[in-house]
């Protein structure tokens, strides 16, 4: 990872293999005193040039030389018990082929055809060349080892994008806190915990139950189908007798725990509650078995706001964000220049030969690195900024062929929530849904938002937190 802290400037260590400055320009590496970062964040005129060039292109003249897909995992089972969450409801919830939020059968299938669509993709790109055992030598798979669900997830992706190769994914055992995915609990990072309360009460004006009116119609659809009524009845039906109304209790910010790094009361209980529903759909669960009947797609879409509250508020706020997500931003950028220059880089990914770089984690995770970069996007069916099931930010290390120059190219890629239902399969025809991703102080004004590597890496030393990376690779 990039240890500001440690190496000042970005100035590269001899363990970095990175004694001189490399300069990367025309595709080759030109040797020079000083860090490879700084001098990637200088040159400002070349880059003027480049993006001139970059937004005038009617063709893509660029190669791919690596992608980082950063994703979450597959379709699983309701992180609550049935026996819990059916104190929140009428109607008991139905079951799913596993329990404890592990990857169900049809959430594997869809991580399997979703990576053989990341195969013919990348195929048709000449990363991958068919040869799965050979090409698994480029391919680097990590997962948060923190359960099943994750790796189980990169596992099946890895099944559908490598299906000849033995399965080769990297994760930390349960017992311990992988620093790329959990850097508070690894104790590479420190979160204030005073901070991160003040951070979010900052955004919400010190009312944090505002947004209990601001939501309000989110919250009484929810209510509505916990309880079983029209959302439109009036007036609204008293709480069942015995019942828990999660949507009455109060919204509050106190200091959160290992899983969340504010509590946010009612919000979080809210969104407990709701969990499953998101999944009954994805899973192909029978559509009386979706919200009991209750919920189409877009009433999916709909109460889907409150977990995207949730997520942004605990992991988009920029303290939380600087210090939870900079380690792993930290990776992702030392990959790419290490992939560039051709020079082993401690704090990279794989190594200066690999290809492919898959990332499994949470949607706290990509929420987080989201949030570092100022990253949105949005695609049909789904609430602005969704981390969908399976959906990832991908990161395109690409090369001009006619300037040399390495540019980064983002996007977020997820199945349609008719996609993982039917576990459609996908092809190039019939691909994924996917839309370009803007990278702020970055970006040239081009179709596909392309940012040159070395603003890229100027971007990134402004955005991450010194004290929270180390260079373990």
């Amino acid at each position: 990872m990039i240890a500001f802290c440690r190496l000042p400037d970005w100035q590269a260590t001899e363990n970095d293999g990175l004694r001189h400055h490399q300069v990367l320009r025309a595709g080759k590496v030109s040797m020079k005193t000083n860090s490879v970062f700084s001098t990637l964040a200088l040159g400002l005129a070349p880059l003027v040039v480049l993006a001139a060039a970059l937004s005038a292109q009617p063709v893509d003249n660029t190669q791919l030389k690596q992608v980082i897909v950063f994703a979450r995992h597959g379709v699983r089972s309701a992180v609550l018990p049935n026996s819990t969450l059916n104190n929140f409801s009428v109607q008991p919830f139905p079951e799913f082929s596993s329990s404890d939020a592990n990857l169900t059968a049809n959430g594997a299938t869809n991580e399997t055809i979703l990576g053989g669509y990341y195969r013919l993709w990348l195929t048709q790109e000449k990363l991958l060349t068919g040869n799965d055992p050979a090409d698994a030598a480029f391919v680097y798979f990590r997962a948060n080892g923190a359960g099943p669900l994750i790796v189980d997830t990169a596992k099946a992706l890895w099944a559908g994008m490598l299906p000849a190769a033995s399965v080769n994914v990297n994760f930390y055992p349960p017992q311990e806190s992988d620093p790329l995915f959990l850097p508070v609990q690894a104790g590479v990072a420190r979160l204030d915990e005073r901070m991160a309360v003040a951070a979010v009460e900052g955004r919400l004006g010190g009312n944090a139950q505002s947004l209990a009116s601001a939501y309000a119609p989110e919250l009484a659809l929810t209510r509505s189908v916990l309880f079983g009524y029209p959302v439109s009845e009036t007036p609204t039906p008293a709480t069942p007798a015995g019942k828990v109304d999660v949507t009455a209790i109060p919204i509050g910010v106190t200091a959160g725990n290992s899983t969340l790094p504010v509590d946010l009361g009612g919000l979080a209980a809210v969104n407990g509650a709701i969990d499953a529903f998101a999944f009954e759909y994805a899973d192909g669960l029978p559509t009386s078995e979706v919200g009991w009947g209750q919920l189409s797609v877009g009433g999916i879409s709909q109460i889907s706001r409150l977990l995207s509250l949730l997520l942004d508020l605990e992991f988009r706020t920029p303290y939380l964000a600087r210090v939870q997500s900079s380690n792993v931003a930290s990776h992702v950028v030392r990959s790419m220049v290490q992939a560039a220059t051709g020079n082993a880089m401690t704090g990279a990914l794989g190594n200066p030969s690999s290809k492919v770089i898959v990332l499994m984690a949470s949607n706290t995770n990509v929420t987080g690195l989201a949030g570092l970069f100022h990253l949105g996007w949005i695609l049909p069916g789904y609430q602005a900024d969704v981390c969908a099931p399976g959906g990832a930010a991908v990161f395109e290390l690409r090369q001009s062929q006619s300037t040399g120059e390495y540019i980064v190219r983002a996007s977020y890629v997820s199945q349609t929530m008719d996609q993982l239902r039917n576990r459609t399969p996908l092809t190039l025809d019939a691909p994924p849904a996917s839309a370009p991703v803007f990278i702020p102080g970055c970006s040239v004004r081009n179709a596909t938002f392309d940012c040159p590597l070395a603003k890229f890496v100027a971007v990134a030393k402004q955005v991450i937190d010194p004290l929270s990376v180390d260079l373990t690779n």
